[in-house]
């Protein structure tokens, strides 16, 4: 059986950590998470995912670095509003782990990513009767190869930012509806 969920936008975030003049990792989040997952637990690999990011939610700590983060140096969020995600396959790893290659489309450009999707929780019933389920994803992308070239180089060699980006999804979905298929 089918399971179509919906990702819960307020108990979901995007979390994304980079190296910062060679020294340390700046982080930050993208709250704005929105999209839809089919899953039959019988057929895991069959699971397609579509998600949204809005680009305009990314968060810092630091309103200057925020606003430079929006300008063209970065995502250009006036021309790039919206990263998103469109699975292509999915590959069962263990019982609370699977691989799941997509598109993903960051500054106007499309690259297979892979990513990993662990910690899959049980359905639960909130208080209010909804059917939740949570997952938390890793990956790493290179800045670089979205067009994300911005950068200084420092006096002592090096460079002001770095190209690797790790990032972590916590999920939360909400299940919409069940359906019977072939």
């Amino acid at each position: 059986m089918k399971n179509i969920y919906q990702i819960d936008s307020v108990h979901s975030s995007v979390q994304f950590s980079v190296r910062h003049l060679m020294v340390s990792n700046v982080r930050g989040t993208f709250s704005g998470v929105t999209g839809t997952v089919s899953y039959d637990p019988d057929k895991p690999t069959e699971t397609t995912i579509e998600a949204s990011i809005d680009v305009n939610t990314v968060n810092t700590n630091d309103e200057k670095r925020d606003g430079h983060l929006k300008s063209p140096d970065f995502f250009d969020v006036a021309q790039y509003p919206v990263i998103q995600f469109k699975s292509k396959r999915v590959e069962s790893g263990t019982a609370t782990e699977q691989k799941v290659t997509g598109d993903l489309t960051l500054h106007g450009v499309t690259k297979e990513v892979t990513l990993v999707v662990d910690e899959i929780s049980e359905e639960a019933k909130d208080p209010w009767g909804n059917t939740k389920v949570g997952a938390t994803v890793k990956g790493k992308l290179k800045r670089s190869d979205f067009g994300l070239v911005w950068n200084a180089p420092l006096e002592t060699g090096g460079m002001l930012v770095g190209d690797d980006v790790k990032l972590e999804f916590d999920l939360q979905f909400l299940k919409a509806t069940q359906s019977a298929t072939a």
